[in-house]
C-alpha cells in the first residue's frame, strides 16, 4: 500500500481539447510536475504547436501532438493508440474537449444533439473504453471535466446539461467497471472562464454574486483539482470534485 503520493515524472497524460483554455492550463501544470503530455486538438493546430514549443523550452521531448475529430467514433481508438506510441505507455486520460452553446426548446436539431452529446458524452466514453487496457497496465486514471449544470440545469441549454449529466454517471459507472486498477473521477467547474459566445456583464456579475467566495475562479483552479485527482487522490474514485466557489450550494 503506498504511503505517499507518487511523482508524475514520465507519466504520460492525454488531454483532449488541450490547445486552449482549461485544457492548455492543465497541460502546463501537469507538465511542470514532470508529466509527459499528449496534446489532442481538432482544428487548432497553430495553438497546439505553440504550446508544444513553449513546454519543450522547459523540457525537451516531453510533449506530443495528436489531431483528431472526436465526432468520428471509429477514429477514437486510433487517437489513444497514437498517444501511447510516443513513449510506450498511457497513464492518464483527461476528457476535457467540449462543445457548449444554447439549444432552447423548439430550436433543437438532430445536429445540435449529435454535436453536444458527441463531444460531451459519446467521445469520452469511447476514448475511455479504448484507453482502459493501457491504463489498467499502469494503474492509471481518468479525469472527466463535467459541469455544475449536470446537477442544476442551465436555462436554454437542455442538451448540454443532459450530456454533462450523462458524463457524471459515466464517471461513476466507469469507476465501478474499471476498478481496482483504474480510478475514474470528474471535476465540475463553475464560473471559471466565460463562454466564448457573448455574455453580458450583468449576467457575469449575477453569477459571481451567487458564489460564496464572491469572485470568479481561474483555469489554474481546475488544473490543481486535476493534479490532486491524478497524483494525490489515490483512494478517490467515482467522485465529482466541484470547483465553483460554492455557487452550486447557493440555491
Amino acid at each position: 500500500m503506498p504511503t505517499h503520493a507518487p511523482t508524475l515524472d514520465n507519466k504520460v497524460v492525454l488531454i483532449t481539447g488541450a490547445a486552449h483554455r482549461i485544457g492548455a492550463t492543465t497541460a502546463r501544470m501537469l507538465h511542470a510536475t514532470g508529466a509527459r503530455i499528449v496534446l489532442h486538438y481538432r482544428g487548432s493546430r497553430a495553438a497546439a504547436e505553440a504550446l508544444q514549443e513553449e513546454l519543450h523550452q522547459q523540457r525537451a521531448d516531453s510533449v506530443a501532438l495528436v489531431q483528431g475529430d472526436l465526432h468520428h467514433t471509429a477514429s477514437l481508438a486510433g487517437i489513444v493508440e497514437q498517444a501511447a506510441l510516443f513513449w510506450g505507455r498511457l497513464d492518464v486520460l483527461i476528457n476535457n474537449a467540449s462543445s457548449f452553446y444554447p439549444t432552447p426548446i423548439g430550436s433543437v436539431t438532430e445536429q445540435h444533439w449529435d454535436d453536444l452529446m458527441g463531444s460531451n458524452l459519446k467521445a469520452p466514453f469511447f476514448l475511455a473504453q479504448a484507453a482502459a487496457p493501457l491504463l489498467r497496465s499502469h494503474r492509471g486514471c481518468i479525469v472527466n471535466i463535467v459541469d455544475i449544470h449536470a446537477d442544476r440545469p442551465l436555462k436554454a441549454h437542455p442538451v448540454y446539461s443532459m450530456a454533462k449529466a450523462g458524463l457524471v454517471m459515466m464517471t461513476k459507472s466507469l469507476a465501478c467497471e474499471l476498478g481496482p486498477e483504474v480510478r475514474v473521477n470528474g471535476i465540475a467547474p463553475g464560473a471559471i472562464l466565460w463562454p466564448e459566445n457573448d455574455m453580458d456583464e450583468a449576467t457575469k456579475t449575477r453569477i459571481v454574486e451567487r458564489t460564496f467566495l464572491k469572485r470568479q475562479g481561474c483555469p489554474e483552479d481546475i488544473a490543481r483539482a486535476a493534479l490532486f485527482l491524478i497524483r494525490d487522490g489515490l483512494y478517490t474514485s467515482g467522485q465529482i470534485l466541484t470547483v465553483d466557489g460554492g455557487r452550486s450550494l447557493n440555491a
